[in-house]
């Protein structure tokens, strides 16, 4: 079975090189990008990836837009920011090799913050698919946190795929007021939001993350990244009920107006 390996990408030179090495062996190597500025595109041609570019408007939206232009039936999409280990990456061989049973297969995920592989709090148990046949799946058409939807079964593969969360704190900063906000829009309609979601709800999240979840476990990272969950649950409540109220806030990628 061949297989095309995507990577989407912006201004990802200080990861991407780690990313293509680990999926060296799929038959195509196809980069998605949004018009990068750095070296990316020059790392991209030392691969002999195929490169395609298209304005980023959001990641399922780039990804679903991607996935049909493969030139196999099996796709491995990777982020920028994750990785292959080597055993990783001939479990997926074996698989194609010996036919695959399935339509499409979760991976675990190893998340490292702030230099620190996490086990417990958000982390525990961090699984995605990525290996999937090229028809059977697309994303949800949601701007933030868009599960893959797939029609079809759905295997495992026992061996991880390693991602770097953060490049650091001010990214972290960075990506919480944009995450935080596409999440807002998203969820606008419909929901109503009140002093229960902004008072009680980032407490409960920090709670569950770092006591119920163990997150205590990964010490000091642990505690930060619990931090993190509540305060991100507390700016997405107060966005949505600014919304709600007629502020107006604009698309942290375009600059535009969000309309909702």
């Amino acid at each position: 079975m061949r297989i095309t390996a995507i990577i989407p990408t912006y201004n990802e030179e200080a990861t991407l090189r780690k990313a293509l090495e680990s999926v060296r062996f799929a038959d195509e190597l196809l980069v998605v990008d949004s018009f990068s500025t750095d070296k990316t595109l020059a790392i991209a041609e030392e691969f002999g990836a195929r490169i395609i570019q298209r304005e980023y408007g959001y990641s399922a939206s780039q990804k679903n837009w991607a996935i049909p232009q493969a030139k196999n039936e099996w796709i491995f999409l990777l982020d920028a920011d994750e990785w292959l280990e080597v055993n990783t990456a001939a479990d997926i061989q074996r698989v194609l090799a010996n036919g695959p049973k399935n339509d499409a297969y979760w991976l675990p995920r190893e998340n490292y913050f702030m230099g620190r592989k996490m086990r417990y709090g958000l982390w525990r148990n961090d699984r995605v698919i990525r290996l999937f046949r090229r028809d059977v799946c697309r994303y949800e058409d949601k701007r933030v946190h868009a599960e893959i939807l797939c029609n079809g079964s759905i295997g495992t593969i026992k061996s991880p795929i390693g991602h770097n969360t953060y490049r650091g704190f001010s990214e972290m900063i960075r990506k919480t007021d944009r995450y935080t906000t596409w999440a807002a829009a998203d969820r606008v309609n419909g929901k109503s939001v009140g002093a229960f979601d902004i008072v009680v709800k980032p407490w409960f999240a920090f709670f569950r993350d770092y006591f119920l979840k163990a997150g205590v476990l990964d010490g000091l990272p642990g505690f930060i990244s619990a931090s993190h969950t509540s305060w991100s649950k507390f700016i997405r409540a107060v966005k949505i009920w600014r919304m709600q109220s007629g502020e107006q806030f604009r698309d942290p990628q375009t600059g535009k107006i969000i309309r909702y």
